[in-house]
């Protein structure tokens, strides 16, 4: 029988959108294997649902959650995780780099949009040929 196949603690917190530093010692300290992920996924456990719910956030989910991309969250200065207590006071406050921000990311989502209308539209053209 085959050995079941594994991945590193730091690949599945990222899969999980879960900051590692915050998991318990016991998902850190051993690979996860494909049996458990799922499990972790489909039946999370509460320290998983917490962390989801609470934070501390990694990036890309402090990113998502503010409508911003983790380039802005950069030039903003904002590095470390944030909960989501954190999140929530500053989508209340607004402050002036999260403005800029986030219509950045709206100019961006709608030029790919428009990119994307222009790419079907000559595909369509293409096929009528």
């Amino acid at each position: 029988m085959a050995q079941e196949q594994t991945m590193k603690p730091e690949t599945a917190a990222k899969k999980l959108g879960i900051l590692l530093a915050a998991a318990p010692e016991s998902f850190r300290a051993e690979p996860v294997t494909r049996t458990a992920f799922d499990e972790l996924r489909t039946q999370p456990p509460a320290w998983l649902e917490e962390l989801r719910r609470e934070g501390p956030h990694p990036r890309p989910v402090v990113a998502q959650k503010l409508g911003v991309s983790i380039s802005g969250l950069v030039r903003a200065g904002v590095e470390e995780p944030l909960t989501t207590a954190e999140i929530k006071a500053l989508l209340q406050e607004m402050p002036e780099w999260l403005v800029r921000e986030r219509a950045t990311q709206a100019e961006v989502h709608a030029e790919n949009a428009r990119v994307k209308q222009e790419r079907a539209d000559k595909a369509a053209a293409r096929a009528q040929d």
